[in-house]
């Protein structure tokens, strides 16, 4: 028989009654779904822990080629059947690759959620990779390979990758590089799923107006033929140090893009809710300190902000700024001067609090959406193997004290422990994707 958790009820700050179960079937495969039936909508995730932090150098960027090959057709659905599965009862089927995770997800209308399972399940299990289409998918990666190489502002956080992670898998860009994109075969991705689209590493979460009882039974039925893995790959530990550098790119760009990161924390850590305090204040929206006093005061920049990402067992954390080609110098010492104030003066109890309320306000917002919320559940099952009521982050967040942001900071925003890339202006033609070194 399935194993069950006990049902888990969101405390008072939920803004929506929902019901948290959890059933993990026989063959290791665990399903999560949170009840809330004030809503007519359903959102259903299957989640696969594999990412591209699971490839080698030579294979890397399967793990997205994979997930655009299976809307190319299955057993049972042409590609332009998979389209038209869900869009024809006003749904929505889509799916994304991170560097530990692989989603495919559908948002439909409660009455749909029978359908909505059943496609998925044909997409994860049954994908053919035909040759032709493999070929035709390629061109369409190589061109949003392209695409990214035209988006500096998001282009510039794989180089920072890159620098901050080095060697390790986490350092390589989830689209791939082309050469392996062109080299792809059937046997590859046969091999791929074999090896990683196993049942201990599948999650399924829905959310929405939907009874637990009936998505297992759904699950059960259309997830029977997945049987349970014998072994898994073991995954590589992420670094716990990195060599600090500037690198410096000319590109065919009119801005100047500047990205400075350095080794953050994992999800698990203690030092979570400190850093998500420390980003908030720091490079968070129109009140952080590096929008104040970079945008609002001085007018370098349009785009400035730092951000925190968070992995299983290890993240980055960093600040981007867009700015004018001559002021690329003085742009860094402005965001070096803010890392020092937070390094030497203790945060005031205002800003604390500000920072807080705005994270809280942030996600308690996000809860109104059925994806965020299957989004939470997927990922949290991955992350901890468990549900992390929204009740559990909020404590999280309002037990940090002010002395952990600081000491934190005292830390973690050493000048020194930063990489620096920038991408400078040039009359030079963009440089190719950068290889892992």
């Amino acid at each position: 028989m399935p194993k069950r958790s006990p049902d888990a009820t969101p405390g008072p700050h939920s803004s929506i009654r929902s019901q948290y179960q959890k059933t993990v079937l026989p063959n290791g495969i665990r399903i999560v779904t949170e009840e809330i039936p004030y809503v007519r909508s359903v959102s259903v995730g299957v989640w696969i822990d594999v990412g591209s932090r699971d490839e080698r150098e030579s294979s890397n960027g399967i793990s997205h080629f994979l997930e655009h090959m299976v809307f190319k057709g299955t057993r049972r659905f042409t590609a332009q059947g998979i389209a038209r599965s869900l869009e024809s009862v006003g749904g929505y089927l889509n799916a994304f690759t991170t560097k530990e995770q692989t989603c495919f997800y559908a948002r439909t209308l409660d009455s749909y959620l029978a359908k909505a399972i059943d496609v998925l399940s044909d997409l994860v299990l049954h994908p053919v990779f035909e040759p032709k289409e493999m070929e035709k998918e390629k061109r369409v990666i190589l061109e949003e390979l392209k695409n990214i190489e035209d988006d500096p502002d998001d282009l510039i956080h794989d180089y920072l990758d890159k620098s901050v992670y080095e060697r390790h898998p986490l350092g390589y860009p989830i689209i791939g590089k082309a050469e392996n994109i062109s080299n792809f075969t059937k046997t590859d991705l046969l091999r791929y799923t074999e090896a990683h689209y196993t049942p201990d590493r599948l999650v399924i979460a829905a959310a929405g107006n939907l009874t637990h009882d009936t998505v297992v039974r759904l699950i059960e039925r259309s997830f029977r033929s997945r049987r349970r893995a014998v072994r898994s790959p073991k995954r590589l530990r992420g670094p716990k140090s990195m060599t600090s550098r500037k690198e410096v790119f000319e590109r065919a760009v009119t801005q100047a893009h500047i990205c400075m990161g350095t080794l953050g924390c994992g999800a698990k850590s203690r030092q979570r809710y400190p850093l998500l305090v420390l980003n908030s204040l720091l490079g968070e929206g129109m009140s952080s300190r590096l929008f104040q006093n970079i945008r609002e005061k001085y007018g370098f920049a349009y785009n400035v902000y730092s951000f925190a990402n968070f992995m299983s067992d290890t993240g980055n954390f960093g600040m981007y700024i867009g700015t004018d080609e001559h002021n690329i110098d003085t742009s860094i010492g402005l965001i070096h001067r803010e890392l020092a104030k937070l390094r030497r003066q203790p945060v005031g109890p205002g800003e604390i609090k500000r920072a807080k309320a705005q994270l809280k306000g942030s996600m308690m917002l996000g809860l109104e959406s059925m994806s965020n919320r299957m989004m939470r559940l997927g990922s949290g099952e991955i992350l901890y193997g468990d549900f992390l009521s929204l009740d559990t982050i909020l404590k999280g967040i309002d037990d940090v004290r002010q002395e952990d942001v600081s000491s934190l900071a005292g830390t973690l925003l050493d000048p020194q422990n930063f990489s620096t890339v920038i991408f400078k202006p040039g009359k030079k033609a963009a440089a190719p994707y950068p290889a892992v070194a």
